[in-house]
């Protein structure tokens, strides 16, 4: 076995057949590869695209806060959720806010709140949930309890609990 690697014919003829046929499989196994790999992004990203301009064109307020000059605002509950809920047309007497002071733990300040949306449906409390966590990224909704209101089709009670970080 030794012997072979002392063998300069190995050295002479097989190292340039390998460098000659490195290229070859390249462009005969990788290149191709990669080619169907960039058509499937290609078609992946064309989907995609439609499906956002669909979204864009059924629901064009979720660009409204993303779109903002004024950059961000500092953060108020009571502005929030009055902002929001006009947005989502859900009027006021059918919202419930409470929130506590801000507190301190480990050096994070943090604020919490509850929410109560009533006689809502399921689309105005996605477009609440989505515009608001758009807006607000460092909004985080812990729970949401939905209780269905009866002798109605799609009309629930929801209480949404909020944790805010500054």
């Amino acid at each position: 076995m030794k012997d072979i690697y002392k063998n300069a014919t190995l050295y002479y003829i097989l190292v340039p057949i390998i460098t000659a046929l490195w290229p070859l499989f390249v462009w005969g196994v990788y290149l191709p590869k990669a080619e169907r790999g960039w058509n499937v992004e290609k078609a992946e990203y064309r989907k995609a695209q439609s499906i956002m301009l669909e979204i864009f064109k059924i629901d064009p307020e979720r660009l409204t806060f993303a779109n903002s000059s004024n950059g961000a605002s500092e953060f108020d509950y009571a502005n929030v959720v009055e902002r929001i809920a006009n947005l989502c047309g859900i009027p006021s007497t059918n919202y419930e806010l409470s929130s506590k002071p801000i507190k301190t733990s480990k050096g994070q300040k943090t604020q919490n709140a509850r929410v109560v949306l009533k006689d809502v449906d399921i689309k105005k409390l996605a477009n609440f949930l989505s515009a608001i966590q758009l807006r607000w990224a460092n909004l985080q909704c812990e729970n949401i309890t939905l209780t269905k209101k009866k002798a109605l089709p799609d009309t629930w009670k929801i209480d949404l609990g909020f944790k805010y970080y500054y």
